[in-house]
């Protein structure tokens, strides 16, 4: 199941299935710090909040291709959670030492998995190294130097007005005095910026020789980098980029490739064949019908094919000519819980949730980790307004939360099933922490004090509800 969630504004009524956030960027807009894009990035003005995919699928072949390239940079497992972001540019950044971010982009142009791969091992040896704590504090030191530098600018401009010197104290040069330290500053949190991006690129190395894979598919995305800029970066300053240039990229990374014992080792064939099921499933949800049927004509019956074409014929609303593609889909493998998934998915969205549970507790069982299965299981349970199942979605959505307690979508069914059951103070906290996941604060707060008069004092539902009344969100 493909799911997007975009950032939205309050509002009074809970978060709709078109309108959700999801707040795994830590309730705030994340700008990206380490990135492995080649040119400077889009202007703060252009920048809006990253739109989220969640997909249980990819999400674990991402997790499966990173686990040995975090254990080789000494990160702990689990300490790192990889973000899918609906952007078809090829991409990849990390914001904080917690959270990787890969654009869908980035896997469905990527020709192996070993391209993918290179790209995790790059932003790990950015998190491995903690250069975004290093760079916040090269920016405030740049910070301190530009401002000190305009105050001595504006000292000599006050000088030399009150003197009526003439000499070099012209407007250029006064403006010169005042916007030459900020320039001075920039340029060095640029320079830093390109040493750490290229203390990222030998990490990377390092980790994949570790691992025993090849730098061939890092040094593939960089040449792909080249080709796309090499007609955009002729003029450039090469001092005012935060990323070393394509070409001086490249020739390093060869270098270094090249005394690496793993630079011809391929990718199995059971993760290339997960690898274009994933792209299959992307295009199928993200890709036009048309662009789609160019990738994978009708003539072609492999199975990530049959998978798109299945995808895209449930997103053209022919549920039959969908149902029947799955179900072949599901006759070669019978135990692929996305297939499951996808069979579940498309009967619950066309109004048939009854049908839909059986295609989703199967799912659930043979992916039992899977979240974003779980909580569509929960959503069925609940859709079919039965109070026979009221318990099951409790339990099934429940279980969702507490692995993963900013799920907005979760708590949002769970207050659903709560208020079918007539527990009036949990649908009330339930609602409130939907609100809250989705960084309605507002909404969060009303909810949370309703809910908190029905609870007696300090007991655990009161003091999750003082959690939400007592938080208060980082300016």
């Amino acid at each position: 199941m493909i799911e997007v969630f975009a950032r939205t504004a309050s509002s009074r009524a809970l978060p709709s299935p078109s309108a959700r956030a999801r707040t795994s960027l830590g309730r705030r807009a994340v700008a990206s710090l380490c990135a492995l894009a080649v040119l400077a990035s889009t202007p703060v003005h252009a920048q809006r909040a990253p739109t989220i995919i969640r997909d249980a699928e990819i999400e674990s072949l991402m997790r499966d291709y990173a686990e040995p390239i975090f254990a080789a940079a000494g990160i702990s497992k689990g300490s790192v959670q990889i973000i899918l972001i609906g952007d078809r540019s090829f991409n990849a950044f990390v914001a904080d030492g917690r959270r990787m971010f890969i654009n869908v982009g980035a896997i469905m142009d990527s020709k192996t998995p070993n391209e993918i791969i290179g790209v995790i091992a790059h932003e790990s040896g950015h998190i491995a190294g903690r250069h975004l704590v290093r760079l916040r504090e090269q920016a405030a030191n740049a910070q301190i130097f530009a401002v000190a530098g305009m105050l001595l600018g504006a000292g000599a401009m006050i000088g030399a007005a009150a003197s009526r010197d003439r000499v070099g104290t012209t407007g250029t040069g006064m403006m010169g005095a005042m916007t030459g330290p900020a320039e001075m500053a920039r340029r060095s949190m640029l320079s830093y910026q390109r040493s750490e991006e290229q203390a990222a690129d030998r990490a990377a190395v390092g980790y994949l020789d570790k691992t025993g894979q090849s730098s061939k598919g890092l040094l593939e995305t960089f040449r792909r980098f080249q080709q796309e800029s090499m007609f955009r970066t002729a003029s450039l300053d090469p001092y005012t980029i935060s990323h070393p240039l394509p070409a001086e990229r490249i020739a390093n990374l060869e270098e270094l490739a090249k005394k690496s014992a793993h630079l011809n080792a391929q990718d199995p064939p059971a993760r290339i064949a997960r690898h274009e099921m994933a792209k299959a499933k992307l295009f199928g949800f993200i890709a036009g019908p048309d662009e789609v049927g160019r990738r994978y004509p009708l003539r072609d019956m492999s199975l990530p094919a049959r998978y798109a074409r299945a995808i895209v014929d449930y997103r053209s609303k022919r549920l039959a000519a969908a149902l029947e593609k799955i179900d072949g889909l599901l006759a070669e493998q019978p135990n692929n819980p996305y297939f499951w998934e996808l069979k579940g998915q498309a009967l619950l969205e066309f109004g048939r949730a009854n049908e839909a549970i059986p295609a989703l507790r199967r799912a659930v069982s043979l992916s039992p980790g899977a979240v974003p299965i779980r909580v569509m299981l929960g959503h069925a349970l609940v859709a079919t307004e039965k109070t026979g199942f009221v318990d099951e979605a409790i339990r099934e959505l429940s279980n969702a939360a507490a692995r993963e307690p900013e799920n907005a979508d979760a708590f949002r069914h769970l207050a659903t099933a709560y208020g079918i059951k007539g527990n009036v103070a949990m649908a009330e906290l339930s609602a409130a922490q939907s609100y809250f996941a989705s960084g309605d604060y507002k909404n969060a707060a009303q909810q949370a004090a309703r809910a908190q008069d029905r609870f007696p004092k300090n007991s655990g539902p009161w003091l999750k509800a003082e959690e939400i009344l007592t938080y208060r969100p980082p300016r």
